[in-house]
């Protein structure tokens, strides 16, 4: 451990920070990737955590300043190296997608909560430029109940200055595949300080590289982030550097004003170029996020209960819109009108389609479809349409919830089995369940009892000629309300993992929802645990509700609820939220909890 000195008090500062002491250390990621960080800590305790992210191509030493010169008592600052850049592994400005940078950071936040035994609820994150947009999908995916969030110059929406800039990367990306561009973004650019800007063109930990689909994903996922602010509520400074040649500043004004956290507020810093940690008057900024943080910290900004989210609010708006008539005179009543002629028509040759019409397209015999992904239809025409709507961003994303599903099933499993925990699931709406009997087959020879229950008797006939025909004995099919705390509680033998698995987002009131939880809450012993979905935004959530029926042969709508309105309702009933995966377009989550004891 090094100890760094204590930069002087500021004039007119009110509280004095102790010498500091750095040190570097690594975490291991979700997927087994090791994160280097640094910490910077005084001598005595600390019951606070502060987390500095760097913006895109630097890294953490960058932060030096910034860490040593806030003024939040009783804190301590980490700051990391994203993947693929600084001193943590990975090619230089890539990563699978740009939401394994939030995944990342949500690993690193629990880490650092459990290593140093300070609740999340004790947490605040300063994210800078690209990472600002990192921070936001995070609190906006992940629902972490953190103290604040500061967001400086977050890059929503970067300044390319190429015509059709976007859609040429994306041309691009098709050709090439993994591709990379250099940022034409130099020191200059970034700050009026010379020698600050020099040290930054001269730094050989920056890396100029970013990769195609990382540039892509950050335009895709700031679009969403802007269009869904409202689902934040964490209170929120916003930080605008008044001479931005690197992003636009518009953006970000109007994901600002619509977030919901009843603590809001923007700065604008004339003058400041983009690096407004690293400008001339850093030490403006850094005197506005102390302060900011620092009164966070003192009084626990109240954030609004979402149990009754249902019944007013953001989400509950966007649900009576979609369930009033459009105009009769409108571009949008026109397009939705051809869309559903068409998929009434020629849409029929397509299995898929077809099967949505019979049945439901929210129907477990239509997502049974949707799983196993093999276009069908009638001739080669209902084939290739039955492609195309295999495809649907909505479908790929319910395939994908499949597997996280999977992933946290067997996650679950195996942490029974070592815990000499019965391997018993039940499924309250599982539908043929084929998810299910595939996890089976994989843990063999493992003995999994699995009890799939459903109000379907045509979804359940099905899954027991599936499972028979798998050769899966251990397989029970009963019918079953899933909205019947009665019914939910009295399930025998008692199972120690219960899922609930595309059943909540299809029902937009929070009673029954509140109610079903509260059986499986008495369904299950203490440590026991919970897998549950969510879908807390869809691109096409219109189109759904203006052309596509539901299992009831009603106007599919759905009422979104966002991850904290849903971990809220979870915790409600005496469950703690432990790990959470999300698909890239960030439609549909999967959530584990455990039953708390005593609840």
């Amino acid at each position: 451990m090094t100890p760094v000195d204590s930069p002087s008090a500021d004039a007119g500062a009110a509280t004095f920070t102790p010498a500091l002491v750095e040190s570097e250390h690594t975490f291991t990621s979700w997927d087994g990737t090791p994160i280097f960080y640094r910490a910077w800590m005084s001598s005595g305790s600390f019951d606070k955590i502060v987390i500095l992210l760097h913006r895109g191509h630097e890294h953490s030493a960058r932060w030096a300043e910034t860490a040593k010169s806030l003024r939040i008592p009783g804190s301590a600052i980490f700051a990391w190296d994203e993947r693929g850049h600084g001193r943590s592994p990975g090619e230089r400005g890539w990563a699978e997608s740009f939401s394994v940078y939030a995944r990342d950071l949500d690993a690193w936040v629990r880490h650092l909560s459990e290593a140093n035994k300070i609740p999340v609820e004790n947490f605040a994150v300063i994210a800078h430029s690209v990472a600002a947009v990192i921070a936001s999908a995070w609190v906006h995916d992940y629902a972490p109940r953190i103290r604040a969030l500061v967001l400086g110059t977050p890059a929503f929406r970067v300044k390319l200055y190429v015509p059709m800039a976007i859609p040429s990367l994306r041309l691009l990306q098709k050709v090439r595949g993994k591709a990379f561009i250099k940022s034409y973004v130099g020191g200059k650019l970034l700050t009026h300080d010379p020698t600050l800007a020099k040290g930054y063109d001269e730094d050989a930990n920056i890396s100029r590289n970013i990769a195609v689909n990382i540039l892509l994903d950050l335009y895709d996922t700031s679009t969403r982030l802007i269009a869904d602010a409202g689902a934040i509520s964490t209170p929120t400074l916003m930080l605008v550097a008044g001479t931005d040649m690197v992003v636009d500043p518009a953006p970000q004004r109007q994901f600002f004003e619509r977030l919901s956290s009843l603590v809001k507020e923007l700065e604008v810093l004339p003058g400041f170029y983009h690096a407004i940690f690293h400008e001339t008057r850093r030490a403006e900024v850094f005197a506005l996020v102390s302060s900011f943080l620092s009164r966070q910290f003192e009084t626990r900004a109240q954030v609004p209960s979402l149990i009754r989210a249902d019944e007013a609010g953001y989400t509950r708006a966007e649900y009576h819109s979609l369930s009033s008539p459009l105009p009769p005179i409108s571009q949008e009543r026109l397009q939705y009108g051809i869309q559903s002629i068409a998929m009434k028509t020629l849409g029929r040759l397509s299995h898929g389609i077809a099967t949505g019409w019979r049945t439901g397209f929210d129907s477990g015999e239509s997502l049974d479809a949707v799983y196993e992904n093999q276009p069908r239809g009638t001739g080669p025409l209902g084939r290739l349409i039955d492609w195309g709507y295999l495809n649907a961003v909505g479908w790929k994303g319910i395939r994908l919830r499949k597997v996280h599903l999977q992933h946290a099933l067997e996650k679950v499993l195996r942490s029974a089995h070592a815990d000499g925990r019965p391997l018993r699931v039940v499924d309250i709406a599982s539908g043929p369940g084929r998810y299910l009997l595939e996890m089976v087959e994989k843990l063999r020879p493992l003995e999994v009892e699995v009890l799939c229950r459903d109000r379907s008797a045509t979804g359940l006939t099905a899954g027991r000629a599936l499972a028979e025909k798998l050769g899966i004995g251990s397989a029970r099919y009963e019918q079953g309300d899933a909205f019947d705390p009665a019914s939910i509680a009295s399930i025998s033998p008692q199972p120690t993992v219960a899922i609930v698995s595309g059943l909540y987002e299809l029902f937009p009131r929070n009673a029954p929802v509140r109610a079903s939880l509260d059986g499986l809450s008495k369904l299950l012993s203490a440590g026991g645990w919970l897998i549950y979905t969510n879908q807390p935004w869809h691109p096409q959530v219109e189109m759904i509700a203006r052309v596509l029926p539901n299992r009831d042969g009603q106007p599919w709508i759905m009422r979104r609820r966002t991850q904290a309105e849903m971990d809220e309702l979870v915790r409600e009933a005496g469950f703690e939220k432990i790990g959470m995966e999300i698909d890239p377009w960030g439609i549909f989550t999967v959530s584990v909890a455990r039953k708390k004891a005593g609840a």
